[in-house]
């Protein structure tokens, strides 16, 4: 079983002992963190109907694409991806083929009509049924929204590793008019801390030291009288969980409270992913983000007076309609200002569904692509100056890996989610320990351990 999401070695999930032959369930998951957790939630929702883990397609009984929609490449490549699955169906075997996820939610039943051979389709609110619906053998869409849909109740099965999704809450309230999340994910609901505190001993128990807070505006959380700022500090109330992150918050709903949780609160990592998408007034109002240039601006000063340590990323969006010359040199300059130590940035993709689709872009593809470009270009450079002023600092690194490229060194993360490749002494994989560090580049420290 692989599961794909920038890294195609990645996996979840491990072949078990059922108290009934097993069925094989080959999953591939692309997108966010908010996908890898729902994979892990249909495994464990599968479970429960005799379906395993396996290695390849080849082996499976039922294969299972869990999509994303954010953008239309995203789409394409998982289109892509099924109709090869679907040539490669070997006779005499009739594996079923689905698509899970967000991009399910987003077509609906149009995709199994526009993909022949594709047998079924399922949404974010659908994975609890899944196991009826497969064994219901016929073509069949289950893309209903569950304004109540929260999988409380189900074991997430979790895959090897240091660090453990647990997702806080589900869907999105925001509306900003580029974003097809809300029709594809549902509106806001939090699940009970009670729930997300056993959930965290157990990840506690299952060997796991950093766990990662998920929600599409993650600091939203709200269920009763506990709000993001007290379920963080429960959190940290939980013995051996080593750090905590979460993301991505919503700069709206960044409160003074959280704030001072953050500042107070050693088990939070220093970092915070914080989505500004463009650093024009006129665009931000335009995509109706719910703040402008300058209280971006405050409550990043905010978060930096609080949390001294604390590193930055953001993401941009180039090219949304009516982008101007200079809006754009508003965003260069404004992400200059905030010096991100980095940043995901994107070409505008209208997404059918939104409000935005009906707008008529006014940026060609390639110019969409150069002012992309040096966005990069400049990040790239941005970043390289920030980690080098960290050259000679001694950071804590959580081990996650063996290095890819130098033989016998390891990697992994410092607390501000940097990636750290070191030179090791008796450091092993799930272990803390100390690197000096003697090179830095735009995206990689390199260092020695201490």
């Amino acid at each position: 079983m692989s599961l794909l999401s920038g890294n195609p070695q990645a996996s979840v999930g491990q072949p078990g002992q059922s108290a009934t032959p097993s069925k094989g369930l080959y999953l591939e998951s692309y997108g966010c963190q908010m996908n890898l957790a729902d994979s892990e939630i249909i495994l464990g929702s599968l479970a429960a109907h005799g379906y395993e883990p396996v290695e390849t397609a080849a082996q499976a009984d039922v294969v299972l694409l869990n999509t994303c929609a954010i953008r239309e490449h995203a789409e394409q490549r998982v289109a892509q991806r099924v109709r090869q699955l679907i040539a490669e169906r070997r006779d005499g075997r009739r594996m079923r083929i689905g698509l899970a996820g967000c991009m399910a939610q987003h077509h609906r039943e149009k995709l199994l009509d526009e993909i022949p051979g594709l047998d079924f389709v399922v949404g974010p609110d659908g994975y609890r049924r899944l196991g009826q619906l497969l064994e219901a053998g016929e073509a069949v869409a289950d893309v209903r929204l569950d304004q109540h849909e929260t999988y409380a109740d189900i074991a997430p099965r979790r895959g090897e590793g240091v660090r453990a999704w647990l997702t806080i809450m589900r869907g999105c309230n925001r509306l900003c008019t580029f974003c097809v999340v809300p029709f594809v994910r549902g509106r806001e609901r939090s699940l009970p801390p009670e729930v997300l505190i056993e959930d965290l001993e157990n990840i506690v128990a299952q060997g796991y030291k950093e766990v990662v807070m998920l929600g599409q505006t993650v600091n939203a959380y709200s269920y009763g009288d506990v709000d993001f700022a007290q379920l963080l500090e429960r959190a940290a109330e939980v013995d051996g969980i080593e750090r905590i992150r979460y993301t991505s918050p919503h700069p709206a709903d960044m409160s003074e409270r959280t704030i001072e949780t953050l500042a107070r609160t050693p088990k939070v990592s220093p970092y915070v992913h914080l989505p500004l998408q463009s650093g024009s007034d006129r665009m931000l109002s335009a995509m109706e983000r719910g703040h402008d240039v300058d209280q971006y601006r405050r409550l990043l000063a905010k978060l930096r007076d609080a949390v001294p340590a604390i590193a930055v990323s953001t993401d941009i969006i180039v090219g949304y309609p009516g982008e101007t010359d200079e809006d754009f040199e508003a965003t260069s300059a404004f992400m200059e200002e905030m010096n991100f130590d980095h940043a995901f940035l994107f070409k505008y993709s209208a997404r059918e569904g939104t409000r935005a689709f009906k707008l008529e872009e006014t940026l060609s593809e390639d110019e969409k692509g150069a002012r992309l470009q040096r966005l990069i270009a400049e990040q790239e450079a941005r970043a390289a100056r920030i980690n080098q002023e960290l050259l000679g600092s001694v950071t804590e690194v959580l081990v996650e890996s063996k290095a890819k490229k130098q033989e016998g060194w390891l990697a992994g993360k410092n607390p501000q989610f940097k990636t750290v490749v070191f030179d090791p002494r008796t450091a092993a994989i799930g272990e803390l320990v100390k690197v000096r560090i003697e090179a830095a580049g735009s995206h990689t420290l390199r260092g020695r351990q201490v």
